[in-house]
C-alpha cells in the first residue's frame, strides 16, 4: 500500500502543469514581471541556470534616478519557462546605497511600513495608494542588502508610520 501511495505522488508531480509566466510589466523602465524574453529585451541578458531557476542579470540599473545598482530577475525553472514576478537590486560595495531609493519614495509621498520588531526589522516596505508595485528593502540582512520591486497585491505591510 505504501508503494502505491509513493507511485501516485510521483505521477501527480510529473503530471503537474507548469507555471504560466505572469504578464510582462515594467515600472520606471524596468521589468517587474514577465517571461525571460521580456527580461532579455530589457537588458537582463547575463543568464545563469540554477536548475530550479534562471537568474538573468544586468549591471548599471537606475531606479528613481538612484544607482547604479546590480539587478536580476529570477525566473522559475532552469530554462526560465515559469517567468519572474519581481525585480531585485543591490549594490556590490555599499550596503546602504539602496536606501537612497527609499528616501526618494518617501519624498514622493509613499508610505513606509516595517515588518519585524522595533530593533530587529526585517523589511522596509514602501507603498502608495494606486501604485501597481511596492518596494521592499532589507532592514536586516546577511550578505547583500537587496531592494525588491514587486506587484502590489495587498500583501501585509507590517507596522506603518
Amino acid at each position: 500500500m505504501r508503494g502505491v501511495a509513493i507511485a501516485i505522488l510521483l505521477l501527480t508531480g510529473a503530471c503537474a502543469s507548469e507555471r504560466v509566466p505572469p504578464a510582462n510589466s515594467k515600472f520606471d523602465g524596468l521589468p517587474i514581471t514577465g517571461n525571460v524574453a521580456f527580461a532579455r529585451q530589457m537588458g537582463f541578458t547575463r543568464c545563469q541556470d540554477f536548475s530550479a531557476s534562471l537568474r538573468c542579470r544586468r549591471e548599471g540599473v537606475m531606479l528613481f534616478g538612484e544607482g547604479p545598482y546590480s539587478g536580476a530577475v529570477d525566473s522559475r525553472g532552469g530554462d526560465g519557462r515559469g517567468g519572474f514576478d519581481e525585480l531585485l537590486l543591490w549594490h556590490n560595495e555599499d550596503q546602504r546605497a539602496v536606501n537612497a531609493v527609499g528616501l526618494r519614495l518617501l519624498a514622493a509621498g509613499w508610505q513606509l511600513c516595517r515588518t519585524g520588531t522595533d530593533t530587529r526589522g526585517d523589511q522596509n516596505i514602501y507603498t502608495r495608494a494606486g501604485a501597481r508595485v511596492r518596494v521592499s528593502i532589507d532592514a536586516s540582512y546577511w550578505g547583500k542588502r537587496r531592494l525588491r520591486v514587486m506587484p502590489e497585491r495587498g500583501q501585509p505591510t507590517g507596522k506603518c508610520w
